[in-house]
């Protein structure tokens, strides 16, 4: 099976959505007229009988790609219904509705929850090769160029500088030949601190080359080239994960680009330099040409793997960062420039188990900048990123979905205060980032995350967290399962409400020995100087904690209501207060005195049904059958 660089799917033959392109652009050259819809419609979606060509609009016309889901062209008030029982690889990338008529992403048929899932497989022997006893390697990328797609030398770049920041940019003409020279005032302390933007990418192609020749008077490691649309929202075209080591003396070096994302609009280069740059540095660069190539024949794996996920489940592999680290079974590394995965095993990961699941860094729902949606009944699974993802959303709503093995991905490198770095990884189930409001979760079963089940969170001028609701939700097996933090101060939190969740062994999972800060616990309030009103956890279950139940970093503008809930913690503190108080489960009415929270709440074993099935309903005669603030039971009431 060939790679398909538009999507990344894993498809037999032509990829269907640029079949379609084609066919689209010949209707459109002929002046075919196209007639709009105004009425909505429910479209079918059939992972295995499916026909990207037909009508979509019954089962038996049924559409077959998340190609096609992503590129119909949807009005308010339609419906979008996978087959239950099939399986889809890739990113959904929603469209908005309108506050009256919301687009709905859900179900239809018998059996199990569509599975959404966002992973490569590579279970066939002939995938892995030996490099050396015990180490496996999938392909090695061998990519071969096409053509040139553009001639770039004495291309011109600008610069923006934010953060303090500070450059000069100049063109240069030494020995006949013009290149660009960056000169750093003042560094940046994040990678945005220092764009450069370059020329136009008029022909983006789904794997490009660019040839680019550097220098640096202090040598540095660059780490992000690409094509991106010049306005907000920033959206990514082409990227690359090559880092390049910029010595003292000319390179010619060659930049894999691979297509993220189609964007309306002719996207530019574009360099981050914020928190790599030295003080002091000149950094000459010049850009050559882009080329088309071809890397399906030899099917990499074209972003960075964030979980490797072993028969469903039952292992998982735990992730390095140089090969040298790769040591005990299970270790692996990808490698960004080579696009492969090297993985510790006795024999053929293939031959050694059934299932072979490489979880790639990409959201999994990429809903940013999208409003006016509902999804209901579908499983997301096997994402490096976050399961639904994006800022500035509008009246979202989650409902009777399964979100399991989220996260890990490689998100940016951060610098301690001693100069070393570390790696920031993806991610959470669900996540509204920055700008948020009218959203609804609901009924939901979540486990196996690398950060937050729930979180909303933001930094940013336009970072309003309002009106959002968790409730009735199923938590396990997460680091956290709930997170919040806005900042800065300027910015509103209002009506924020966690309520009637069920929330078992936090930090207890795939991710908790492998995280740079492995502090599991239920609730992870971080510093949060917004305007804060009306923030509520009421009614839920929190039972085990790798550290805490509760962590509250800084003390808010406005802390949350705790009340109600059931606290089971035999072992770790029931709350962390301002990095500098721990209250075990023994002193809660101390901690319900001093500090005035969890007013009506309790400690007890809840007594679930079948904790070993996930059946975490309660027992008649559970401490928490009578515990809600409304008289009954605490915790999610429909599971």
């Amino acid at each position: 099976m060939a790679v398909c660089q538009n999507c990344l799917c894993e498809e037999r033959g032509v990829c269907v959505n640029r079949f379609v392109g084609i066919i689209v652009s010949i209707g459109l050259a002929a002046g075919f007229a196209v007639a709009e819809r105004t009425a909505p419609a429910v479209f079918h979606v059939d992972s295995e009988a499916g026909n990207d060509n037909a009508a979509g609009t019954r089962p038996d016309t049924a559409w077959r790609t998340l190609d096609k889901v992503n590129t119909a062209t949807l009005i308010p008030g339609d419906r979008v219904l996978f087959k239950r029982g099939g399986l889809w690889r890739g990113q959904l990338t929603p469209q908005s509705g309108a506050p009256d008529a919301r687009i709905l992403y859900g179900a239809y048929g018998d059996g199990a929850k569509p599975i959404l899932q966002g992973s490569v497989a590579r279970d066939q022997t002939d995938e892995w090769n030996e490099v050396r006893p015990g180490l496996w390697a999938t392909r090695k990328l061998e990519p071969r160029l096409l053509g040139q797609s553009a001639d770039l030398r004495g291309a011109t770049w600008g610069k923006h500088n934010e953060g303090g920041a500070a450059v000069r940019i100049e063109r240069v003409q030494e020995d006949g030949v013009t290149f660009t020279r960056v000169t750093c005032e003042t560094p940046g302390k994040a990678r945005n601190h220092i764009q450069l933007w370059g020329p136009a990418v008029t022909r983006p192609a789904p794997c490009m080359i660019l040839r680019l020749r550097v220098r640096s008077t202090l040598p540095f490691t660059l780490e992000t080239v690409r094509a991106m649309r010049n306005r907000a929202p920033y959206t990514t075209a082409l990227a690359s994960d090559k880092r390049i080591e910029v010595g003292t003396s000319w390179q010619t070096v060659e930049v894999l680009m691979l297509l993220r994302e189609a964007i309306n609009e002719v996207p530019r280069l574009h360099i981050n330099l914020g928190d790599t740059l030295p003080a002091g540095a000149v950094f000459d660069f010049e850009t050559l040409g882009l080329w088309e190539a071809s890397i399906e024949h030899c099917k990499p794996i074209p972003l960075d793997v964030g979980i490797v996920i072993l028969n469903h489940g039952e292992k998982w592999g735990v992730k390095k960062w140089a090969l040298e680290e790769v040591k005990a079974p299970l270790d692996y590394w990808y490698d960004p420039d080579g696009k492969r995965i090297f993985l510790a095993w006795p024999a053929n990961p293939a031959e050694a188990f059934h299932s072979v699941e490489l979880a790639l860094t990409r959201h999994i729902i990429n809903q940013g900048n999208k409003h006016d949606i509902t999804y209901d009944g579908l499983a997301i699974r096997y994402g490096a990123s976050h399961g639904f993802g994006g800022g500035n959303t509008q009246r979202i709503t989650i409902r009777n979905c399964d979100l399991s093995w989220i996260g890990g991905g490689l998100q940016y490198w951060k610098t301690r205060k001693d100069g070393t770095r570390y790696p920031v990884r993806f991610g959470n189930a669900i996540e509204f980032w920055s700008g948020a409001r009218d959203h609804l979760v609901e009924r939901n079963r979540i486990w196996e995350v690398y950060d937050a089940a729930l979180t909303n969170q933001g930094n940013g001028d336009d970072s309003h967290q309002i009106n959002i609701i968790y409730r009735d939700n199923v938590i396990w097996n997460s680091e956290y399962s709930f997170e919040f933090w806005n900042r800065p101060a300027s910015v509103v939190t209002s009506n924020i409400v966690f309520e009637f969740n069920t929330c078992v062994d936090a930090g207890i999972c795939w991710s908790h020995a492998q995280r740079p800060n492995p502090n599991g616990a239920h609730l992870m309030f971080y510093h949060n100087p917004s305007k804060t009103s009306d923030f509520i956890v009421r009614n839920n279950i929190f039972c085990r904690s790798s550290d805490r139940c509760t962590r509250m970093w800084n003390v808010w503008d406005g802390a949350p209501t705790l009340s109600n809930n059931l606290y089971w913690s035999p072992d770790k503190p029931i709350m962390r207060w301002t990095e500098k108080t721990d209250y075990a489960q023994s002193e809660f009415v101390r901690y319900q005195s001093e500090l005035r929270l969890d007013q009506g709440s309790l400690v007890g074993e809840p007594q679930f049904v079948n904790p070993a099935a996930r059946d975490y309903r309660l027992k008649p005669g559970s401490p928490g059958s009578t515990l809600a603030t409304d008289g009954g039971p605490v915790g999610a009431r429909i599971q």
